[in-house]
């Protein structure tokens, strides 16, 4: 096993590390998702990180472990994973023409050492047609994204501008994690 292990099941932010030419294992984080009403989107993605890689590395307390979670929030209210196709319109409506926030958090642990940090990403999309958003929903690619798009895949054909980390929208902000991994002293740079 690698001395890096990421908390996570998300095959997208598996990619991403993989692109930074990172050795890693993947453990998958079992914890229960939910959080209080009252918590900003940035604090509801560093306390859900940090509460994934906790777990991990409870259980591998000399490894490296990153924990890392990613919600869409338009206008305060955060749009998770749609659970119905009538959610995933009503997102995609509500996203339709304005500009919204995508915030990613990030634990990286590491024995009695932690970094938490959160990029935000403002998208803006385009106007959407009916059609356009029911032909999106028919491909199936909105039920497992947060805020029912994926920016990766065919998603991408709604976004008008992006201002902030394209990573991090996609699910990991990998350049800022191999920073914080240089700061902790897992990547050398001599």
């Amino acid at each position: 096993m690698s001395n890096l292990i990421l908390a996570s099941q998300s095959p997208r932010r598996k990619e991403l590390l993989q692109q930074i030419q990172l050795s890693f294992s993947v453990i998958s984080s079992t914890v229960d998702e939910t959080f209080s009403s009252d918590l900003l989107p940035h604090e509801v993605v560093m306390y859900l990180a940090q509460k994934k890689a906790k777990e991990i590395a409870n259980q591998h307390p000399t490894h490296y472990v990153i924990g890392s979670d990613t919600v869409v929030a338009k206008d305060g209210q955060i749009l998770g994973k749609p659970e119905s196709k009538e959610e995933a319109k009503e997102m995609l409506k509500m996203l339709s023409g304005s500009t919204h926030a995508v915030y990613t958090g990030v634990a990286i642990l590491n024995g009695d050492v932690e970094k938490l940090f959160y990029e935000k990403t403002d998208v803006t999309f385009w106007e959407l047609t009916s059609k356009e958003i029911d032909d999106y929903i028919a491909s199936e690619e909105p039920f497992d994204k947060a805020g029912s798009y994926g920016i990766q895949g065919i998603g991408a054909k709604f976004v008008k501008a992006i201002k902030g980390d394209y990573f991090s929208v996609v699910g990991l902000p990998i350049s800022r994690v191999n920073r914080v991994l240089l700061e902790m002293g897992y990547l050398q740079t001599e």
